[in-house]
């Protein structure tokens, strides 16, 4: 069996207990180690097998997988935040169907997650933004021309922009050109939640010279959007007083 497991943003407490134990019980961990922090090895138990898959193909990944099918052992499949998000896990889960190997998945904290505690903001505000786009800057990954940054940009809400931080010249030049003034607040969060995170409030003009400034080039997640520093937000109807929901009756 193998298991996909969510190793969490990075901090070892953020993974999930489920993902715990699976780390705990694994006879083979199989391990994105340019991402995850090393520390979750700590839960495997000494007759484990690791392998770092930063250094294999995807053949490779899958052969471990099937010599451990044979042999009845465990896989642990160990990615990064939550798989789902830019975590190549279909390719795999393809292969394995087409070999008769069953899996399950078990989904992390994402960073963007992270990111929004780090920054202690709230991605959905009332009348400011309801809605938070996930995406990335093509590099030798395309993306669909439809997906575009400036395609995006014109829905003015919030966006969380991945796999970027070595482009944001040309990032801030492309949101700007959809339709974000360069006043615009952002933020640069390095690194969410590990012990070495470091956030950074910027606009959309200036997220290159805050990066440049502060060294940030890899690991970094980008927000963008009013919510950054916004003050100006309807309070929630949920709890609001004169609003009648299905368990208490609001104050006329």
């Amino acid at each position: 069996m193998v298991h996909f497991v969510g190793a969490g943003s990075g901090a070892v407490d953020l993974i999930t207990v489920r993902g715990m134990h699976m780390l705990e019980e694994a006879d083979v961990i199989i391990y994105t180690g340019s991402l995850v922090n090393p520390e979750l090895l700590s839960y495997k138990k000494e007759t484990c097998k690791v392998f770092d898959s930063a250094r294999m193909t995807l053949e490779e990944v899958i052969a471990v997988m099937e010599q451990a099918e044979r042999e009845n052992k465990e896989v642990v499949r160990l990615h990064t935040g939550d798989p789902c998000l830019y975590g190549a896990i279909t390719e795999q889960m393809d292969l394995l169907r087409e070999k008769g190997i069953a899996f399950d998945n078990t989904p992390g904290v994402s960073s963007f997650q992270a990111a929004a505690a780090a920054l202690q903001l709230e991605y959905t505000l009332p009348e400011v933004s309801q809605s938070v786009i996930i995406t990335r800057m093509e590099g030798r990954t395309p993306v669909p021309e439809t997906e575009a940054i400036e395609a995006f940009a014109r829905h003015q809400s919030t966006m969380v922009i991945f796999l970027s931080a070595g482009q944001l010249e040309q990032l801030s030049q492309r949101l700007m050109k959809g339709g974000y003034e360069a006043d615009t607040p952002a933020a640069i969060v390095y690194k969410a939640s590990w012990p070495d995170e470091q956030c950074f409030t910027c606009t959309v003009g200036s997220l290159a010279k805050t990066a440049e400034e502060n060294g940030i080039n890899r690991m970094a997640l980008i927000i963008v959007g009013k919510v950054v520093s916004s003050c100006d937000y309807a309070r929630s109807k949920l709890y609001d007083p004169t609003f009648t929901t299905g368990y208490r009756e609001g104050i006329k």
